[in-house]
């Protein structure tokens, strides 16, 4: 079978290049309000999120309540309980900054298009898809800064969640909310406008990779991070993915799901959403904060999960 890159992944490798050659446009100075712009993007992005969720829908997926707990418990629970199984393993100040990278990562909410499009793939259970996909980014705005809150205000004093909810409230859940309730009038637009909405979503999310990567090189973040780093980060990043993928397929074959539902399981429940973990790495973390180093395991992660599951998909397609 012939592997195709994902076009965002390469996106995201040519960014990463530019903000290395040209650290200099991510600077505060800069002429080019960044931070401006990418508040008002994740907005943006947020609003059309709204505007594209169907409450009938979501009403209608909540019958299979049994696959919902399953994925959900994946995304929120199993993910953070695995990372933090380790903590007692960590001794050092950068063996922390990692861990607390990757628990950032496993308290991020599941990808919405990536996983709709896999399941599809594979002819899975697509309503369910959507359902969890939607829910999924809804239910992270609360628990992820949770999950976060119980160890970075350990470890950054600058960090407050009440400040941090306000934040999340403001540039996320006030557009998601707006979106929603002008659903009935331009609904429909954003519905035909997919795919160029999708593309304002993944610019954002780049223009901030830029910001946080840019800075990280300004200030010799990565100078530490050697090629043994990155191949670990690597090697952490894919045993994550298949222990969680192993566990979602066992557990739903003991709840006795059905070919397709299992299917949706195991892709909705081993996803993680860069474009959650961008918006949310820009609201939690203090302008202080090597964010860079929080993003790098997210988007090895965002990498490997896309190159698997289209492997998965393909096979499962044939059956």
């Amino acid at each position: 079978m012939k592997l195709k890159i994902d076009n965002f992944v390469l996106s995201i490798i040519f960014v990463v290049v530019i903000s290395y050659l040209f650290p200099q446009w991510g600077r505060s100075e800069s002429a080019v309000p960044l931070d401006k712009i990418a508040s008002i993007g994740v907005a943006m992005i947020f609003f059309f999120y709204g505007l594209k969720l169907s409450l009938e829908k979501l009403k209608t997926g909540l019958k299979n309540w049994k696959l919902h707990v399953l994925v959900q418990s994946s995304t929120f629970l199993l993910f953070p309980l695995i990372i933090l199984s380790f903590y007692p393993l960590v001794a050092s100040t950068e063996g922390q900054s990692l861990w607390l990278a990757f628990l950032f990562l496993a308290a991020l909410p599941s990808t919405v298009s990536s996983s709709v499009v896999m399941v599809s793939m594979a002819k899975g259970n697509l309503p369910a898809a959507i359902f969890n996909a939607s829910i999924s980014g809804l239910i992270g705005i609360i628990v992820t800064p949770l999950w976060m809150g119980l160890f970075m205000e350990q470890n950054v004093t600058e960090f407050q969640l009440g400040d941090v909810y306000i934040k999340l409230v403001t540039e996320i859940l006030v557009p998601v909310l707006l979106g929603l309730f002008l659903q009935r009038f331009w609904g429909k637009y954003a519905l035909r406008y997919a795919s160029q909405l999708s593309v304002f979503d993944k610019s954002i999310i780049l223009i901030i990779i830029y910001k946080s990567f840019a800075h990280a090189f300004d200030e010799g973040i990565f100078e530490s991070v050697g090629l043994i780093d990155l191949t670990f980060i690597s090697i952490a990043c894919l045993g994550l993915f298949f222990v969680v993928l192993f566990i979602t397929g066992f557990l739903s074959d003991w709840l006795g799901f059905s070919t397709e539902d299992k299917i949706t399981t195991q892709f909705c429940g081993t996803k993680k959403s860069l474009v959650h973990g961008t918006v949310f790495s820009k609201i939690l973390f203090p302008a202080s904060f090597p964010v860079a180093m929080i993003l790098l395991p997210l988007m090895i992660f965002h990498a490997l999960q896309i190159l698997i599951v289209s492997i998965i998909a393909a096979k499962w397609a044939k059956r």
